[in-house]
């Protein structure tokens, strides 16, 4: 106790007589380096550059953990590269702030940046030694080195910042003194408890209590507290989850200190030694890969980088935007809607599975506000391609962590449709179209430049050859009709229709003005597509899609960020109008198979070229949706076969959006205005058992255009008579469609299928006859339904 003393009395002279600048330096110098002198630095060396040196800290705040939260405040991922919370000292335990002080520097409320009796008995510690065996570090000191190392950028500057030499001992030393000038003990104790490392990934006392015992720092009770303030002097020889008998045995000293200090009575220091350490561990997750909506979060990722680089696309832009996502501790609410999640999220593994060599993903929109609901992935986000597992994000484009997109197949088709009643094509305007269409044009771009001619278009099967209108060529998504369409519209108008509802490629770039992009042939994503059927399903009003709703930062301040661009890009009227035809195909065409959704629904079903993947979009007043089925990585090579637009997205689709709008008002569309030369709607006459010439006549007064086939069919009803027609009698069809007449050969005993044929097949809705091949269903290869293309 005799030698403490004198060391403590040499320093309070010092102090006295040269001032504590000078004594600090001199001291600090020979802390850090009890050599020094052999190195040629005089204490007057040290001195001078100390009292010369720059002393305003910045103070770069710690860096803190990104939450990013659903519409509901519920966490969905967390971002970060060193896990911290950052709390305010009345969040903290007294007793925890009291076993820091104890073992860390038991002087603090008494001295300055410097503590003289511990800096002394630091230094003459040191000399016996010849090393440094005690430092001499007042809890200020440690603060300023962990804002130091905190600041670093790169690993350069972190050895600089902890370098053994005097020069950054006097630094850190000529910083405190600057520190205790501007904050108080509290605000210094607070900060060095949000910044110190405790191990396990633990930076700041509310992470580590969370990571040790899964509870706030509020909540410590002695023992923890005491091996908490134990880990900060050697994080790595401390931390309990690696070495718990070393850990024990440095929580035991801090509660002796405690003791010796008074902080704490013998006996509870001596209560709380005699406890095991027990942990209640919560390792820190983060990532998109622990998010319960991975893919979601990918595209919200790249979007806060984007806009944390203020849309600068060069590396070290983005690198900082990175960086500054990790660490800038913001608050993000996003868009997403549990509920619509989890229906789109059940709806794809349920008909796909997240095993299935193909995927499938899905992308939920609200009309007007363009707010993404959902987005799903059948596809498990992680590295390990042989488990299933994917990091493309195939719900979105290349910007938001996607691919090269998938040709849209015939939902682009609405475009052509949209573009067609703006310009004032009647609805009832009538095109033959024949099964395939050769040398087909020529089309001009939108810089009159001739875009060739089409070589050859061909519609699904042989039932879709006839003459169609615009709701019938629609329903029955007939190819030939929409390529003579484009033709009338103009491949321009078509394009810009397009991209007046955002439409771009995946990659980036604009649409290709080509003579097939009315079949889909660009290659987009379903978050474009669905935000654009949004569009149609908000009365003609687009809005780009968004994911972020709002943004602060550690501070509570908000970021500013992008809103929807929400334009009027057509008259509700035609939006409405192309709204009242797309009905038709949940009811009358190539999705009348899938059931509806229980209220008024519009979409239309896709096939991608050379049937590479399957698309179905569509929507209600309140929300749209865009699903795509099939192989991500190798289209042209795994082909599709026998799956079409309402086969498996067509399913996904109805069952996510029952689930998504369980509980929401069914809202129905606006009726549009009889002003775009509408059709009428007839039944089909029965006509069956007359003669040719008489049903003829009936089926041509009632307006339809007849045709008579030159096969004959068994029938009950005598030779030469009719048998049927297609559509079949009570059908009700648009007027001026196409029917049918099949005479009789008469055959008594005919009264089904002989197995080469449908017989009387049950028809749902107005499906053309089945054909058969090599199909997906029966012995013979029945390819049914045929639907959408």
């Amino acid at each position: 106790m005799r030698a403490d003393d004198d060391r403590d009395n040499v320093a309070v002279k010092l102090f006295r007589l040269f001032g504590a600048a000078l004594v600090a330096g001199v001291l600090v110098a020979f802390i850090a380096l009890p050599v020094v002198g052999s190195t040629g630095v005089s204490a007057r060396d040290a001195s001078n550059s100390f009292l010369n040196m720059h002393s305003d800290l910045k103070m770069t705040p710690p860096s803190e953990k990104t939450v990013l939260y659903d519409a509901s405040g519920k966490p969905l991922a967390t971002f970060f590269d060193r896990y911290r919370e950052s709390v305010k000292l009345d969040q903290v335990n007294a007793i925890m702030q009291k076993a820091m002080i104890a073992i860390e520097d038991s002087r603090f409320y008494q001295h300055g940046a410097l503590d003289p009796k511990g800096t002394v008995r630091a230094l003459a510690t040191n000399m016996e030694s010849g090393q440094t065996a005690q430092g001499g570090s007042t809890l200020t000191q440690q603060y300023v080195k962990n804002l130091l190392v905190e600041s670093a950028k790169n690993d350069q500057e972190y050895l600089a910042v902890t370098a053994p030499t005097v020069g950054r001992k006097l630094r850190e030393l000529r910083y405190a003194l600057d520190l205790e000038h501007k904050l108080s003990k509290p605000q210094i104790l607070e900060g060095y408890l949000n910044i110190a490392y405790f191990g396990a990934g633990a930076y700041g006392v509310q992470a580590a209590s969370k990571r040790y015992f899964s509870k706030p720092a509020s909540k410590l009770n002695l023992e923890q507290a005491a091996l908490l303030a134990g880990i900060t002097k050697n994080p790595t020889t401390f931390d309990p989850t690696l070495n718990p008998k070393d850990a024990r045995k440095r929580r035991d000293t801090v509660l002796l200190r405690m003791a010796q200090l008074h902080v704490v009575t013998k006996a509870q220091a001596d209560a709380a030694a005699a406890k095991p350490v027990r942990l209640k561990e919560t390792k820190p997750e983060g990532g998109c890969e622990v998010s319960s909506a991975p893919f979601f979060c990918e595209y919200v990722r790249h979007e806060m980088i984007r806009i944390l680089a203020k849309g600068k696309t060069d590396q070290a832009s983005v690198n900082t935007a990175k960086r500054q996502l990790q660490r800038g501790g913001y608050s993000i609410r996003t868009t997403l809607d549990p509920q619509a999640q989890a229906a789109a999220q059940n709806a794809i593994l349920d008909h796909v599975g997240s095993r299935n060599p193909r995927s499938a993903a899905e992308t939920m929109v609200e009309p007007g506000s363009g707010r993404i609901k959902a987005m799903a992935v059948s596809k498990r986000f992680g590295t390990k391609r042989k488990k299933g597992q994917t990091v493309i994000n195939l719900a979105a484009d290349q910007a938001h962590g996607g691919g090269y997109g998938y040709t849209a197949g015939s939902t682009f088709k609405i475009f052509t449709l949209a573009a067609a009643l703006d310009s004032g094509i009647p609805i009832r305007t009538s095109i033959n179209s024949p099964q395939s269409l050769y040398d087909y044009g020529p089309y001009t771009d939108c810089k009159g430049k001739s875009r060739g001619y089409w070589h050859k278009v061909s519609n699904a099967g042989d039932s879709e050859a006839g003459t169609f209108n615009l709701r019938s060529g629609t329903w029955h998504s007939v190819n030939t009709f929409y390529a003579q369409l484009e033709k009338r519209v103009g491949l321009c108008e078509s394009v810009r229709m397009a991209e007046k509802f955002g439409l771009k490629q995946a990659d980036g770039k604009p649409l290709q003005q080509i003579p097939s992009q009315v079949l889909g042939s660009n290659e987009v994503d379903v978050t474009q597509l669905a935000a654009a059927y949004a569009g149609f399903a908000g009365r003609g009003r687009y809005c780009s899609p968004i994911a972020i709703a709002q943004v602060t930062d550690a501070d509570g301040k908000a970021v500013q960020i992008p809103k929807a661009d929400c334009k009027q890009v057509i008259d509700q009227d035609v939006a409405d109008q192309v709204n009242d035809i797309l009905k038709g195909v949940l009811t009358k065409g190539t999705a009348s198979n899938i059931g509806g959704i229980g209220r008024p629904a519009a979409g239309k079903t896709g096939t991608c070229e050379e049937f590479s993947c399957a698309l179905f979009a569509g929507y209600t007043p309140n929300l749209a949706s865009a699903v795509w089925y099939g192989d991500a990585d190798l289209p042209w090579k795994h082909r599709v076969y026998g799956v079409y637009g309402a086969t498996i997205p067509g399913p996904i689709w109805a069952q996510s959006m029952r689930t998504a709008l369980r509980g929401k008002p069914a809202v129905s569309f606006n009726r549009p205005p009889d002003t775009f030369g509408d059709v009428t709607q007839l039944a089909v006459p029965d006509v069956q058992g007359m003669s040719v010439r008489v049903a003829k006549a009936t089926l041509e007064g009632a307006r339809f255009n007849v045709h008579v086939s030159a096969k004959r069919v068994r029938s009950s009803e005598l030779p030469d008579m009719v048998a049927r027609t297609s559509p079949a009698a009570g059908s009700t069809l648009d007027e001026g469609s196409d029917v049918t007449i099949y005479v009789s050969q008469g055959d008594p005993n005919s009264g089904g299928g002989n197995g080469n044929g449908p017989g009387n097949w049950p028809n749902p809705g107005n499906w053309p006859t089945p054909s058969y091949g090599n199909g997906r269903r029966g012995n013979g290869g029945l390819l049914w339904p045929p639907v959408g293309q």
